[in-house]
Parts: structure tokens; sequence; C-alpha cells
């Protein structure tokens, strides 16, 4: 044990680790206060509308990765479920907030407009969170754990209203062909891994330290500071997100809007409990959106859009595979850190932070590595990436198991490949997320972009639903340590096997799928052609919202090829 100046730590490396992360978000909430408080129209040559909403996504982002650090520990340690079905629920939980981002980005198109959808959406989170630090007694029979539905419901819908819309209007601060767009996604991007970096070692260290209340709390602080900062800074935001037609909500039109969020709260209650309503929503309504688009790709599209539609659904197929099991970090993986590795002393769910990191630190790589074979012709296609991000995923519990056998499963598996399973994950992912929302864009017809990032949501959220089902597989009750972690490691190595498998086969076909994508005559007539908020895609996979805006057609405008 070290002793801090107010707190008591495991080891060494998690007071210091506490200690940078305090340190950094500090800087930056001071930071961001400073740029947001200066008497001029810009800073640093952005609006300052930028930096307000940096530090409401940082705070947003901090207060929901420091709930999902320590969800999983909470279900199986104080409302005593198993292993199996304290990862159902956390699937559920992780598909619905894949859900409702298609639903509050459709409110806000059609009806609020984008700020007073993240307004709401950030009063529901900060009341979630605060409802979340309601721990009562523990144990199922515990009354209060209706409160925890409620809770993790009011946290789903939020999201679904906030994380749908907020990136939205950082692009509408700038036009379209301003230069600074890119660079303002960077800034905006980086507040989005700072907040889930910090959150997972701040709140994870003191819920598990000292009481779930305390890392729930200060979740709940930290979103209540996004929105007091959303809140008076609505003047920098210069008009932008408003509604587009305000005749829409005059009245009690609007209030009628937030009813039926309200009523999706009251849903959610019930499928978080019922989990396999998720089931049935999530493949019923996810199949039946696969089978339409299909559907109106062959009656009603041109050979070579149908081709474009044929290749995106592969890719939306491909996805599901990647998820199913780069989700399992908040839960199977949480609690095999927890029960299983020489931590060296650091809480298990502080790990949780180790992926955004690796993200900062990657992400440029990356980016300026595609860059680079760009220029010489040389950069993986698509559908190649996605085959590389899938058995990057398999490797990653390759490695995990190869490194627990080789220590014996009598000792507790070297922290290092814990380190290594999240830097092959995020490796895997920096290949899939981004470019599978570049793709989705790319590859649609116009009017086709929503009903494609649709279903491309819908993917995510079956895959997060699926990640549930393998993680109940790991459960190991009852068996003994020894015999329990041999049942996750056995669960690791047919996943980890049946991913290279089928990650080399989407290799294989790559040249059949970009063959199908048509790039020689994929044609841009729109002046900007990203998706609203693409640039800050990465962390996970709805970062970008879910608007597929495209410029409107001017007439005359020249095309510009792709690859």
């Amino acid at each position: 044990m070290v002793e801090g100046l107010f707190f008591t730590f495991g080891s060494a490396f998690e007071m210091w680790a506490f200690r940078v992360a305090v340190i950094a978000l500090a800087s930056f909430l001071i930071g961001g206060m400073v740029l947001v408080t200066r008497p001029q129209e810009e800073v640093i040559g952005h609006p300052k509308g930028l930096f307000l909403l940096f530090m409401a996504e940082m705070w947003e982002r901090f207060s929901y990765y420091g709930m999902r650090a320590l969800l999983i520990f909470y279900l199986v340690q104080h409302w005593l479920f198993s292993d199996s079905e304290a990862s159902i629920i956390y699937g559920a939980y992780t598909a619905l907030v894949y859900i409702t981002p298609v639903l509050g980005g459709y409110l806000a198109d059609r009806y609020i407009g984008q700020r007073k959808a993240v307004l709401f959406g950030a009063v529901l989170l900060t009341i979630g969170h605060f409802f979340m630090a309601f721990e009562g007694g523990g144990g199922q029979d515990d009354p209060i754990i209706n409160v925890f539905w409620l809770a993790l419901a009011l946290i789903i819908v939020g999201s679904g209203f906030l994380k749908a819309n907020i990136s939205v209007i950082v692009g509408q601060l700038y036009s379209r062909t301003d230069v600074r767009r890119d660079p303002a996604y960077t800034i905006f991007y980086m507040g989005i891994n700072v907040g889930a970096a910090t959150a997972s070692i701040i709140c994870g260290y003191l819920g598990q330290t000292y009481g779930w209340q305390y890392g729930f709390g200060l979740a709940g602080f930290g979103m209540l500071i996004g929105l007091v900062f959303f809140v008076l800074g609505k003047p920098l935001l210069l008009g932008k997100g408003e509604p587009k037609d305000p005749e829409k909500i005059k009245g009690f039109k609007e209030w009628a809007i937030y009813g039926a969020g309200l009523a999706m709260v009251l849903l959610c209650w019930a499928a978080i409990q019922y989990q396999e309503m998720v089931g049935y929503v999530v493949g019923g309504f996810g199949g039946g959106l696969v089978l339409y688009v299909l559907f109106t790709a062959v009656t009603k599209l041109a050979p070579d859009e149908r081709d474009r539609i044929f290749a995106a659904m592969f890719l939306i197929l491909t996805s599901i595979v990647f998820w199913a099991l780069f989700e399992q970090a908040g839960s199977s993986l949480n609690l095999f850190t927890d029960r299983h590795v020489d931590t060296q002393g650091v809480n298990a769910s502080m790990f949780q932070s180790i992926n955004a990191i690796y993200i900062v630190l990657l992400a440029p790589v990356f980016a300026f590595t595609w860059q680079t074979l760009a220029r010489k012709g040389l950069e993986p296609s698509t559908p190649l990436k996605f085959g590389l991000a899938v058995i990057q995923v398999g490797l990653g519990f390759l490695v995990l198991v190869w490194g627990s056998e080789t220590a014996g499963l009598n000792v507790p598996t070297p922290v290092l490949f814990i380190f290594l399973v999240y830097l092959l994950h995020t490796t895997g992912e920096l290949c899939l997320s981004p470019v599978g929302l570049s793709a989705m864009n790319r590859l649609s017809p116009t009017h086709m972009a929503s009903l494609i990032m649709g279903t491309w949501f819908f993917a995510s959220a079956t895959g997060n639903f699926a990640a549930g089902l393998i993680a109940s597989a790991t459960g190991g009750e009852g068996v003994g340590e020894e015999a329990g972690k041999q049942v996750v490691l056995d669960v690791y190595s047919t996943v980890g096997w049946y991913a290279v498998g089928i990650g080399v086969a989407v290799m294989v076909v790559s040249p059949l799928i970009k063959k199908l994508m048509h790039l020689d005559t994929l044609v841009d007539d729109n002046v900007g052609d990203d998706l609203e908020g693409q640039k800050q895609a990465g962390i996970e996979a709805q970062e970008a919202g879910v608007h597929p805006a495209t410029a409107p057609q001017i007439p005359g405008a020249p095309g510009n090829n792709r690859r």
C-alpha cells in the first residue's frame, strides 16, 4: 500500500496513474475555461463554440466511461448477478446505447434541432448518472435496484440524444470548404479521449477503493459540469444547431418530442430488465432493415449502385464479428483482469483507460500511414482493412491465452498481456471504425445514406448484444479459480481462432468486394463529402453521430473521383 496526500493506493503505479489523470483533466478544464471566456470571437484560429463543445463532450465521455468501467463489477459484486447474467445485462445496455442515437438523430433533424437535443440528452444523462449513486443494500431483492434500472435507461436515452447530435454542431460552426474543419474535429476528438481515459482511472479507482457511490457520483458530477458549460455557453454556438423549421415545434409540439424521449426511457427501463426484448429488436428490426436495403438495391438501383450496396452490406456484417469480440473489454475481459491478472496493485477498472490512450497515440500514426500508402498507390482496400481488423481482434485473445497458459493457470497472468490485448484491439479498431464510417458514406447513394448508416449502427448494436452472449459463456462460478480461468481461456481461444479464420476469409474475398465498390466510376458531386462528425470517429463506432449529411448539389460543380 502507498499513502498519498489524500488517498491510499495499492501501488506506486496506481498512485501516479491517478495523479496524472487528475492533472490532465484539471488542465483541460482550466484551459478550456480560459479559452471560452476570452473576449475575442475566435481563439487559436477557431470559434469559441468549438471549445465549448469540447468541454461538454469531454465531461459527457468522462461520465459515460467512468460508469462503464465499474458497471460489470457493480452488477456482479453489488447486485449479486452471476457472471453470465451480468454479461447479458451489460450487452443489452451497450446494444441499446448504439440504437438510440438513430432515434435521437432523427428527432433532432426533423424537429427540435441539435442544440435542444443535446441539452435534453445532457439533462437525462446527469439525472441518470446521479441515480447510479443510489446503491442501497445490494442484492437483487433490494427495491433500490429499480432505481438502478431507471438510471441505466436514462443514460441510454440521454446518450441517444446527445451523442447523435453534438458532433454535428461542430460541423455547423464551419463552412464545408473551411480548411479548419479537420483540425476542429481533431481538437474535439481529443476531448473525447481525455474524458474517456481519465474517467476510467479516476472513477474506477474511487468506485473500487472507497465505494460505488463515489465512482458513480463523480461521473454524475462530471456530467453536471458539462451540462452547465453547454447551457451558459449557448451564445458561443452562434445560432447553430437550431430547428430547421421552428413551426413544427410551436406550442406543445416541442414538449411532445420530450415526452417521446421519456417514453423511450420507459421502454429502455423494461428492455434492460428483460434482455431478450433487446435481442428481438436488434435481430428482428436489424434483419428486416438489411432485407429492405437489399430489396431496394435489387429493384430500384442502377447496377453500379446496387453492387456498392452489396459491398456495404458485406462490410456491415463483417463489423458485427469485430464488435462482438472488441466489446469484451468492459465485461468478460474486465472481470478476467480483476480475478486472474497480476495488476501490480492497480484496480482492474482502471485498465479501461488503455484503449483511449492507445487511440490518442496511434490514430495520427494510422492516418499518416494510410495517406503515405495512398500517395504510392499501396493503400489497402476497405474490405482488406476490415479483414485485418478482425484478425487483430482475434489475435489479441490468442496472445492472452498463450500468455496465461505459458505463465501457468495457478499463477496470475502477467499484466503485460492485458496491454498487448488492448494494443491489438485498438489497432484493429483503427482499421475498421473510422474506415467503416467513411465507406458507408462513400458507397451509399445520397437518397439512401441515412438508411445505410442506420443499418451500420444496428450492426454495431447486434455486435454488442452478441458480445454479451459471448461474455456469458465465460462465466465459471462455482468451479474454482483455476477451472474458472480455464473456462474463460477456452472461450477466448475459440473465438480468437474463429476471428482469425473469418478475417483471413474476408481478406481472400476482398478483391471481389473491392470490385463491387466500382471505385473507378465513383464520382462525388458534392462539396464536402464527409459525414458530419466523421473526423472524430475511432474511439467507438457511434462517435461520428448518425447524420450522413452531404453537401447540397451545386449545378456545374466538377466531380471528384475518389479511391
